[in-house]
């Protein structure tokens, strides 16, 4: 089975098939991150370029470990440091990064949609890290990873996405996969942060934390991404983190064996306390691993090197 489009603009797009596919494929890409020497030569003479329009420390270095790991010749882009600042449009970046030879490019950009644009306008493969407040499909496959690497199974599975869910690109993308895969999806955050309509896309909706949490197996906490508020939304940090923040007393209402994830950076003491970030039900660590894994599968596959070469070449 090979994915179906040259691309990975988002979750939203993909079969439970293809979301499968990248998940077993991500498995023995992190035994190779296990191995003292980390690289093998699937994508030895292959070009990838990462192109940021947003800040980021891990999903960029993440990609950027990922390719170097397969042996592929990377080049990292910043707007702030390209023509982007001469006024050049994304369109012409993306056809000049083209015309030098880049076999992948992958994308976070603060417009919704922009990976998109980018993937009709090139013959490369683009990957989406991250569009505005729309999708960030990597991150939920990490996600989704480390849940299935430690429950075994996501179907069935009760979890819970508690925050700021109106901004965030991370919340959509899980609920599509997550859904797909078969999982129940809660959502729970103040009411001023909840998209519209949000019930349609099949997840149950609360606005009590303790409710939310009742008996689930996952708790992904969001970060409150303060750079993307609108004034008003919720009356202050502390409020907030009275009313939704994750401590030991709500956790305790979620299953004895219920995981933790967060897809970082913490805002320690807001979204979660720094007992349960630092604790024994927290894979946030392996979460950063997992993504590693998880992108490395993702470049194997838009390459079409599974056609040539075995993974652990």
């Amino acid at each position: 089975m090979r994915l179906k489009n040259k691309d990975l603009l988002g979750l939203q797009d993909l079969s439970a098939d293809e979301i499968n596919l990248i998940l077993d494929t991500a498995i023995p890409m992190k035994d190779i991150i296990k191995r003292k020497i980390k690289k093998v030569p699937t994508l030895r003479g292959r070009t990838i370029v990462t192109l940021f329009y947003e800040p980021s420390t891990r999903t960029r270095s993440s990609f950027d470990l990922a390719a170097k790991y397969l042996s592929a010749d990377t080049i990292g882009i910043s707007a702030s440091t390209s023509s982007v600042v001469k006024g050049e449009s994304l369109r012409d970046t993306a056809r000049t990064i083209e015309a030098m030879g880049a076999d992948i490019i992958i994308i976070r950009h603060s417009a919704a949609g922009s990976p998109h644009l980018l993937a009709r306008t090139v013959g490369a493969s683009v990957i989406n890290a991250g569009d505005g407040t729309h999708e960030h499909p990597t991150q939920a496959l990490l996600d989704i990873y480390t849940v299935r690497e430690k429950k075994g199974i996501v179907k069935g599975l009760k979890v819970a996405i508690l925050g700021d869910i109106l901004h965030s690109r991370v919340a959509r993308s899980n609920i599509w996969g997550l859904t797909k895969l078969g999982a129940e999806v809660r959502v729970v955050g103040p009411s001023t942060l909840m998209p519209p309509e949000i019930e349609r896309l099949g997840v149950k909706v609360f606005t009590r934390t303790e409710d939310a949490l009742e008996g689930v197996d996952v708790v992904n906490v969001l970060r409150i991404q303060l750079e993307r508020q609108q004034q008003g939304l919720f009356p202050s940090i502390r409020e907030y983190a009275r009313l939704f923040g994750l401590n030991k007393e709500r956790l305790a209402l979620a299953d004895p064996d219920a995981l933790v994830l967060h897809p970082g950076p913490l805002n320690r003491g807001v979204e979660i306390t720094p007992d349960i970030a630092d604790g024994t039900k927290s894979v946030i660590v392996e979460q950063v691993t997992n993504g590693v894994a998880v992108r490395m599968a993702l470049l194997y596959l838009l390459s079409g090197e599974e056609d040539s070469h075995e993974v652990t070449n």
